[in-house]
């Protein structure tokens, strides 16, 4: 079936692949895209998923995110497999949303930017007339927090003063002239939550992956006292105050590798940890209106195991009945009795679940299409660990095509981040490759990763960056010990952070990869640090290192992949979008045009209404298609790399 296919390819292959516009999207040295390659990915193109964005008012159903034209946006669904109604109609996606749970449900408050750009605007939903009001300035980047107890304020944190720096704010929902900055601030600030009596919030430091601060704002005074202070640097992240205020609940690795569930007394700041014996991350927290429960998430190794709890005997913790996957998005119904959770698992895209605590029983409430796929047929990855080069274990899971035909095509899918973690959630893209490709898919989580510890999280750090790249040569290593995968037709792919990481393996392992595909990726260090926007520079500097010191700058130099570009000799595909504010179009164009100087090919997909990745359902279809090609004709392909397509 492949054999034939590619001889189906073989004209448009031949033929020279002149940059060409198609609506938004700017295919340069793409081939076109045969009929046959639309109709073979087409089912895939059409999964769906929900998410949970929250309980009505009053128990009356639950408000979901989901995508039925060309963006996600806000539904709402009044039972078990009950139909979606649509609240929303915009061309741009729906982020955040928050509204007063104690009201009527008429108002929310909801976060939208336009083409990617990520400057999120809030704006004021009225659910009965379906119009939208804008409550923000229009160009800063703006965060939800959280609704005051009364209704009638939220909390918001701002870049309005500086475009740089999260100030907070409080504004009326009715009243967009009413926002007034509680506290000025440096760096990237958010709000958490509402102490009952509405005089302090739980406000939140972000100063990297590795370190965070936790605060009580009192809004009246602007007094502001750190939770916990700690003489080294620790994280924290979920928290909200408990029943009287007096303490909090929140997530932290302080005196532990691992993020665990503590209580805080805020008088003395005397810490007692919930979850000592659990040695995985706590990664999300809900509390019940009413205080009395708490339901906690636990990253197990990539899955996620949720757990229910009276808040007055913590220990007495019960872990619910749920399909093994990746849970989020908690939320406790009005009477504290349901528990609503996004989960998604390997064989099934994200759908909402509510289960009944009492009895513990689940029930799916969504259940999301898959473009009337048989999801028998998808794969559950295998987890397993490989040996690097100083000894390091790396976990990685593996995707196998069911019946394979001889040894099998290799994908390495490397996550962005590099503060993130490859799970066992629902990823459409390696189903189609694995089921309709015959490709092994193979996702490492290299050193640098989260959900193992600080210290794992931190070993790439600064000067360590390439480490993280030879951990992708122990991955090669692993697969050329697979006697059913193909070790001579490996390609690797990536987005984001993990687009530096495909360019930097194709500089490093040039010999032992057949091709690459780069998603909005870092081709050089120095000027990513001085393009990105400005509220993350600081934030990217510790990770990655400070650019405006020369002895750091010449280093970031000598390992960024555009420095080394002689050394890339494969074939490389390189997605990007034009309104990308994380890691700037200048980063793929310098590398495009690097690449064809030396007389090399390179397909280019530009799209003019993206920014960090596509949310378009119509790019995102091109993408997959243009994407099936490539591996199509530099991986799948048996013999020698073909040339490239002429220009």
């Amino acid at each position: 079936m492949i054999a034939l296919f590619l001889t189906l390819l073989g004209a448009a292959w031949a033929a020279d692949a002149a940059p060409r516009v198609e609506g938004q999207l700017v295919l340069d040295g793409v081939p076109e895209i045969p009929a046959e390659v639309v109709e073979r990915t087409a089912q895939y193109e059409n999964v769906r998923s929900a998410g949970l964005v929250g309980w009505l008012p009053r128990n009356a159903g639950l408000m979901i995110n989901t995508r039925f034209g060309e963006t996600a946006q806000l539904h709402t669904v009044v039972g078990p497999g009950m139909a979606r109604k649509q609240l929303t109609f915009f061309s741009e996606p729906v982020g955040s949303v928050s509204w007063d749970s104690e009201g009527d449900g008429t108002t929310l408050v909801y976060a939208r930017d336009v083409g990617g750009g990520e400057a999120w605007q809030l704006f004021r939903f009225d659910t009965l007339s379906g119009r939208s009001t804008l409550l923000t300035d229009g160009t800063s980047r703006n965060e939800l927090g959280a609704w005051a107890n009364t209704g009638d304020r939220f909390a918001f944190s701002s870049t309005r003063r500086n475009q740089k720096d999260f100030d907070l704010y409080v504004m009326d929902a009715a009243d967009p002239g009413s926002a007034r900055r509680v506290l000025e601030v440096e760096g990237q600030w958010n709000v958490l939550d509402w102490s009952a009596d509405d005089a302090r919030v739980l406000v939140r430091q972000f100063i990297s992956a590795a370190h965070s601060r936790l605060y009580v704002l009192d809004i009246g005074t602007g007094l502001l006292t750190e939770v916990a202070p700690s003489p080294t640097p620790v994280t924290w992240d979920d928290a909200a105050f408990a029943k009287g205020d007096d303490a909090i609940f929140a997530t932290t690795d302080a005196g532990g590798e691992f993020r665990r569930l503590v209580r805080v007394e805020l008088a003395s700041n005397t810490t007692t940890v919930l979850t000592a014996e659990i040695p995985w991350d706590v990664e999300a927290l809900a509390l019940a209106p009413d205080q009395r429960q708490l339901a906690f998430v636990v990253n197990e190794g990539g899955r996620s195991a949720v757990y229910v709890a009276p808040t007055a005997a913590p220990a007495r913790r019960k872990r619910l009945a749920t399909p093994l996957g990746v849970a989020g998005g908690l939320g406790f119904d009005a009477a504290g009795k349901r528990l609503a959770v996004s989960i998604s698992t390997a064989k099934a895209p994200t759908d909402v679940y509510v289960i009944d605590l009492k009895p513990g029983t689940s029930t799916r409430w969504t259940d999301s299409e898959v473009g009337g796929l048989d999801t028998g047929r998808f794969v559950v990855p295998e987890l397993v660990t490989m040996k690097s080069f100083d000894g390091l274990a790396i976990p990685a899971w593996v995707y196998r095509p069911a019946a394979p035909k001889g040894p099998s095509p290799v994908v390495i899918s490397i996550h962005g981040g590099p503060e993130s973690q490859a799970r066992d959630s629902f990823v459409g893209s390696f189903q189609y490759w694995v089921n309709e490709l015959g490709l092994t898919v193979v996702v490492p989580n290299v050193r640098g990763s989260t959900g193992y510890g600080r210290t794992y999280l931190t070993l790439d750090d600064g000067r360590k960056r390439m480490d993280s790249v030879n951990d992708i040569g122990a991955v090669l290593d692993w697969i050329a010990t697979q006697p059913g995968l193909d070790a001579s037709r490996v390609g690797v792919t990536g987005g984001s952070y993990g687009g530096f990481m495909v360019l930097a393996s194709l500089v490093a392992f040039p010999d032992r990869l057949r091709c690459g595909i780069d998603s909005v990726g870092i081709s050089n260090f120095v000027s990513f640090l001085e393009n990105t926007d400005a509220y993350r520079r600081d934030l990217r500097r510790v990770e990655y290192g400070d650019e405006r010191d020369p002895a750091m700058r010449a280093f970031l130099h000598e390992v960024s992949p555009l420095t080394n570009v002689g050394k890339i000799v494969d074939p490389l595909f390189v997605v990007q979008g034009r309104n990308d504010p994380r890691v700037p179009m200048s980063e793929a164009e310098q590398i495009v045009s690097a690449v064809r100087g030396k007389g090399q090919d390179v397909w280019y997909l530009l799209a003019n209404d993206e920014g960090h990745g596509f949310k378009r359902k119509s790019n995102r279809d091109v993408m997959t298609r243009a994407v099936s090609m490539f591996w199509d004709r530099y991986l799948i392909a048996g013999g020698a790399t073909p040339a490239p397509v002429g220009r």
